[in-house]
């Protein structure tokens, strides 16, 4: 039986679990969302790291000229560092050639915690088409949906990314044959209730209300523009890579 499960927090990660499935981690507001900008605007490295700890034994293995490091704690800029959680911070003319080490409260200790899957990814809004479409031709027949939430609290932003990925998957009733657990087949009535109107789900959410009041409309709309990456990116080795561009350039030569 194939299954499919969104978690709502990364707190119900249970990693011994985890081998042999597919995991997408979702961090809307803003690890995940700002990752996938950092790899997309031209990064050499990508590092999400769990903790400030562990980004410093990242960076030593990295040459000083040419690293990066970025992130937040505790919905702070983190002192010392380069940059904070934005993706607006990482243009093309910052990160382009760079090696980032990037850090957050929530969505890179999710990702750290799901390390021990077969096959780790990181979703956001902006990507959500792209990878469930991914999953649902990768021939997987585990996926767990983990929303990184907040300090242990669900949130509406990571939980309208796993409905948009869930719905993506669902396109022809793929999923039928599949088992869901109820977080899953929440997910599915809730992207029926908001699909295509992610926005004003956003805006409704207590993380979308604080962009409005502090003036970061366009911040706002840049990580609400869903489907406007088609980047499936994943995590290897505690590195970010391109996952369907390499495996379009492995058939390309192959054939």
């Amino acid at each position: 039986m194939k299954r499919l499960r969104v978690l709502m927090t990364r707190e119900e990660i249970e990693p011994e679990k985890l081998a042999g499935a597919t995991v997408v981690v979702i961090d809307v507001f803003m690890a995940t969302t700002t990752l996938l900008t950092i790899l997309e605007n031209g990064a050499e490295g990508v590092y999400p790291v769990r903790s400030l700890e562990e980004a410093e034994e990242v960076a030593r293995t990295l040459e000083p000229a040419n690293l990066l490091r970025g992130g937040e704690q505790d919905a702070e800029r983190i002192e010392g560092y380069d940059h904070g959680p934005f993706p607006s911070e990482y243009p093309p003319e910052v990160v382009s050639g760079k090696e980032v080490v990037f850090v957050t409260t929530n969505g890179t200790r999710a990702i750290g915690a799901a390390s021990g899957a077969q096959e780790l990814l990181i979703g956001a809004l902006r990507n959500a088409p792209a990878v469930a479409r991914y999953l649902a031709g990768s021939g997987t027949e585990s996926v767990y949906i983990v929303c990184a939430g907040s300090a242990g609290r669900f949130t509406v932003e990571d939980f309208l990314g796993a409905s948009s990925i869930v719905h993506g998957m669902n396109e022809g009733g793929y999923l039928d044959d599949w088992r869901l657990n109820d977080a899953a087949w929440m997910a599915l009535d809730f992207a029926g209730r908001y699909g295509g109107r992610e926005g004003e789900a956003l805006k409704n959410g207590r993380a979308g209300r604080w962009f409005f009041d502090n003036g970061e409309e366009e911040a706002f709309g840049f990580v609400a523009d869903v489907g406007a990456s088609e980047t499936v990116a994943g995590v290897e080795d505690g590195r970010l890579r391109r996952v369907v561009t390499e495996a379009r350039e492995h058939g390309a030569a192959s054939s």
